[in-house]
């Protein structure tokens, strides 16, 4: 199983939005980067994601399943742009950028190094970690 982080602006849809959109879940959509589209394709039934709040807050505020897999984006008619669903697992005592930059263990994290890839990978190591500094263990 491979771990992920989906970047979203909290203004335009929180995770109080993930939230309301229940056990069906909602579209991840609006990627219209090509690495970030490729880990979307790269996504499994089942694996797990941060999410993860841009914007002020700059924060892992929760975790995500995939609910289905990478299909057409249904934002745009522009068949180079994929999708998934994803649904609410759990939320997290938030997980800030600043914190995650303390850790000695998370250097090497995408988020410290391309901040602006909207969907990226997430190591079992830096998961575990950033799991435990959001009290899930």
């Amino acid at each position: 199983m491979r771990f992920w982080l989906l970047k979203t602006e909290a203004e335009e849809f929180g995770w109080h939005d993930q939230i309301a959109a229940g056990e069906v879940g909602a579209e991840w959509h609006g990627i219209r980067n090509y690495q970030a589209r490729n880990n979307l394709r790269a996504m499994e039934l089942g694996e797990l994601a941060f999410f993860y709040h841009t914007g002020r807050e700059k924060a892992v505020v929760g975790i995500v399943e995939v609910s289905r897999l990478a299909a057409s984006d249904s934002t745009t008619d522009d068949p180079r742009w994929d999708s998934v669903w994803v649904r609410a697992q759990r939320p997290l005592q938030p997980v800030t950028l600043e914190r995650c930059r303390q850790e000695p263990a998370l250097k090497d994290m995408v988020l410290l190094h391309n901040s602006r890839l909207s969907v990226q990978p997430v190591t079992a190591a830096e998961w575990e970690l950033i799991c435990q500094l959001g009290g899930k263990h």
